[in-house]
């Protein structure tokens, strides 16, 4: 798959806004303590991704009802379903000047619809490269790589599941509108986007 910026400049991947705000003292604090002892930007953006799949439980497995969209939130609260996490992710590899974008799939939900997924592809040796800081569980077993996607999961096209080609500089609006609008996850899940 062709992997599409929606933005020609890539500095666009660079910004920080209000969700993606690695400018916030705890993404700093976060991103320089990732980045000590570590060669360069490969082990940089690994050890980041380890650090936001591995140390920041996925909402939905811990049983945490809090909803983070923003970037030093996720941080800080030890929480966030694969949108916010994504947002973490991006937050840390950008304020170590990491290309990151945010992309999504669509896939099959327990309840016979479909639900967008979040992650990132990250700009390493002259290319995008996905990756899924989602959080690994028996099932999932995604680890970073330049050399391969591997990800949570693998779209099933027979299942009317897809990759989105986009690579997004800012979050999708219509993800951002539901984390925003969520008091909880449970409200959540029942307003997770279906499409973009």
């Amino acid at each position: 798959m062709e992997l599409i910026q929606n933005n020609a400049d890539l500095s666009a991947y660079l910004a920080a806004d209000e969700v993606i705000d690695h400018h916030h003292p705890l993404v700093r604090e976060a991103a320089a303590r990732l980045a000590e002892g570590v060669g360069d930007s490969y082990d940089y953006a690994r050890s980041a991704y380890e650090f936001v799949r591995d140390t920041i439980p996925h909402s939905q497995d811990s049983g945490d009802l809090r909803v983070t969209w923003r970037a030093s939130d996720v941080l800080e609260r030890r929480t966030g379903i694969c949108y916010a996490k994504a947002h973490a992710l991006a937050a840390l590899l950008r304020a170590e000047d990491i290309p990151t974008a945010l992309c999504y799939q669509l896939l099959a939900d327990d309840g016979g619809g479909h639900v967008v997924h979040g992650l990132v592809a990250v700009r390493l040796h002259g290319a995008w490269h996905r990756q899924d800081p989602r959080g690994n569980r028996p099932g999932v077993d995604a680890r970073f790589s330049l050399d391969g996607e591997r990800l949570a999961w693998v779209p099933d096209p027979r299942s009317s599941e897809m990759d989105y080609p986009v690579l997004y500089a800012e979050p999708h609006p219509v993800v951002l509108g539901a984390l925003r609008a969520a008091p909880d996850r449970p409200h959540l899940w029942k307003t997770l986007p279906t499409a973009l």
